[in-house]
């Protein structure tokens, strides 16, 4: 397998619906390819979103996915329910209008420049916030607008003592409205009319879900201090009746392959219809996946829009899955053998020697946390994740899920596979963290299911980066990529680990960076990594921070623009991969592009 595996994040199925550290179909399909032919049975006990079973049915293999997650299971699922777009857009049609004959014309709204009714497309909403000088209610965006845009000259039009977002929070108004009308061909911006429903809210089968003090979210986002303690205080009240109507109406479709495919079109656009839109003066800034933060000044889109353009996006993934579908299989009109059960990794409810090979992308250690990410959908669904079943560590010290309980979850999981999995068969689990302890529980997983690892088969997985964040987070401590770590069953006791020698590190780390200029932390890390798993090495004391303090120790310093290393007092230093001849790379480092057929 190859030593490094590129590939985007902008597939059709990667964008037809959200879900945390989702694995792109373009980097499962090599592994599937290499590791089970054409009609064998692939795993994948920390299912997810379905990634694995949507590669699964392109190639033409059969696919058994587990998770605990009622939404991976809702999500997967439709992932390889294929329907025919033309009758998909037929139904979304009427279910869009049959929502707005119980509502009325709910976006409807006046155009200021003509005086005749456009069609609202998106309001801007900036919360309220109270002086802590004179204790009057102060309009964010008003104030950062008055201020020139310059966050930290922000001041009470009262009394003007300074102002921020860290100023409790006291209520939201809606400043600007972007409209559609005959009067102009491009949207228009107008002052915000604020919007009478006409309709009791209260009367609506909305969902009446709490999201609780204990759930780490509540506390990571300071559910609390904002007042954001129900899934339904994240929409504008326009917005959750017009989302309770549409899900009524998408119930009622007698078609159930259509219906549940509305259903999967409608819960993916649930977070971009919250006021976890972010709201930025260049361009709209999307609604993060992993915490529940409301901006000072986020979006209030139209749903309507919302939900058509995703039942598109749907569409147009069905029809690429089912494109390349035909490639490998005949009469690809069958629909794909797909199963997904809920069910804990630790018992996966399949006989011994079953499957043929395992791909799974179990939970990050401490990183995210999936159930309380996903209450905000599974609350419009008909059942909950069960969170003690969750593979995550806790970050408070109290919590029950500790490092020690996660490490036996990943031991059972791993047996299991082993398990499961035919003689020869083999398991590859993708990987990411940044800590050594974490990388080191992994490691100690592996050895005591009776594993052991394909040294060859060590691959670095990067997906890309979205943000200059992202590019430079090497230096934040934060990997940015991940591990694809092959194994099969270990033949008698492993050898025993050893310690990394003393200034092997950072003697490692000096080699590597001197003849990968131009490349990322998060890439040096990885390479120690399979240096030190090759070694037999613990893992314990190889943090991404040990690497990046040589680094900086040396004088390298990231690029903004690229995320890249350079080194300042090095006149021939390369600044960008970019810039590098091709005869200078690396030549002990493969990288590979995934095929084009699924780029």
């Amino acid at each position: 397998m190859t030593e490094e595996l590129n590939v985007g994040r902008s597939d059709p199925a990667y964008m037809a619906h959200a879900y945390l550290t989702k694995v792109p179909v373009p980097a499962i399909i090599p592994f599937i390819e290499a590791h089970a032919l054409p009609g064998q049975t692939v795993l994948d006990p920390f299912a997810g979103s379905g990634m694995t079973g949507v590669a699964a049915a392109m190639t033409g293999r059969s696919a058994r996915l587990y998770d605990i997650s009622v939404l991976g299971q809702h999500i997967g699922s439709n992932y390889v329910n294929l329907v025919d777009g033309h009758l998909l857009a037929k139904y979304a049609t009427e279910v869009v209008e049959s929502s707005k004959n119980q509502l009325g014309d709910i976006y409807a709204i006046q155009c200021l420049r003509c005086s005749r009714q456009g069609n609202l497309v998106k309001t801007v909403w900036t919360i309220m916030v109270q002086c802590g000088s004179c204790g009057v209610s102060v309009n964010y965006y008003r104030a950062m607008e008055a201020a020139n845009w310059v966050k930290p000259e922000m001041v009470c039009p009262s009394c003007s003592a300074s102002v921020s977002s860290r100023n409790r929070r006291v209520g939201e108004e809606p400043v600007l409205d972007y409209i559609d009308c005959r009067c102009r061909s491009t949207q228009i911006e107008q002052a915000s009319q604020r919007p009478v429903l006409g309709i009791d809210i209260e009367s609506l089968p909305y969902p009446r879900v709490e999201i609780t003090p204990d759930r780490q979210m509540y506390k990571a986002s300071a559910l609390g201090k904002s007042g954001l303690t129900t899934v339904a205080s994240f929409y504008s009240e326009r917005n959750l009746a017009v989302l309770t109507t549409l899900r009524e109406e998408i119930s009622r479709v007698a078609d159930d392959q259509i219906g549940r495919k509305l259903f999967f079109a409608f819960t993916a656009c649930l977070t971009r219809a919250s006021k976890r839109y972010q709201w930025s003066r260049q361009r709209p800034l999307n609604a993060a996946n992993a915490n529940y933060y409301v901006a000072p000044v986020f979006y209030e889109w139209n749903v309507y829009e919302l939900f058509l353009r995703k039942v598109t996006a749907v569409a147009r993934s069905d029809e690429w899955i089912s494109g390349i579908r035909k490639k490998y299989v005949a009469g690809a009109e069958v629909r794909p053998d797909v199963t997904y059960e809920i069910s804990s990794a630790e018992n996966i409810p399949l006989p011994d020697n079953s499957v043929d090979y395992v791909f799974t992308d179990p939970p990050f250690g401490s990183n995210l946390f999936y159930a309380d990410m996903a209450l905000f959908q599974e609350a419009w669904l008909d059942g909950f994740s069960d969170v003690e079943k969750e593979a995550v560590v806790d970050r408070s010290r109290d919590g029950k899920r500790s490092a020690g309980r996660y490490e036996d979850l990943i031991t059972s999981a791993l047996s299991e596979c082993r398990r499961v999995v035919r003689p020869g068969g083999s398991i590859s689990v993708v990987f990411g963290n940044s800590s050594g302890r974490m990388w080191a529980l992994v490691q100690r997983s592996i050895r005591n299911a009776g594993l052991a690892i394909v040294p060859e088969s060590l691959t670095i997985l990067n997906k890309g980066q979205r943000s200059v964040k992202g590019l430079a987070s090497g230096f934040e401590h934060v990997a940015t990529l991940d591990l694809i770590i092959t194994m099969v069953a270990a033949e008698g006791d492993p050898a025993p680990l050893t310690h990394i020698p003393d200034g092997e590190i950072a003697r490692a780390v000096r080699q590597l960076a001197n003849s990968n200029q131009g490349t990322t932390p998060s890439h040096l890390y990885l390479e120690m990594l399979r240096t030190a798993i090759r070694n037999g090495w613990m893992l314990d004391e190889l943090d991404l921070s040990v690497i990046t303090e040589t680094l900086t120790q040396d004088g390298w310093t990231i690029q903004p623009k690229t995320g890249c290393l350079k080194r300042g007092d090095a006149k021939d230093s390369f600044t960008d991969l970019s810039s590098m001849p091709a005869s200078s790379a690396d030549d002990s480092s493969e990288r590979f592009v995934a095929n084009p057929l699924f780029s």
